[in-house]
């Protein structure tokens, strides 16, 4: 799945109105996991995303 980050812009996490891949939605939380800024991946609350591709 691809989204686009609406939140606040921060560079050492994510850019607002930047594409990311997520590379799996965590089934307890329904979490993100994405690749950041920083190259490690992490889980983001979805509500900071909107789906660009499913």
């Amino acid at each position: 799945m691809k989204v686009r980050f609406i939140g606040e812009d921060d560079p050492l996490e994510l850019l607002n109105g930047k594409e990311y891949d997520v590379i799996e939605v965590d089934e307890e939380s329904g979490w993100y996991r994405i690749v950041d800024e920083t190259g490690d991946d992490y889980l983001f609350d979805p509500e900071d995303f909107e789906i660009v591709e499913e």
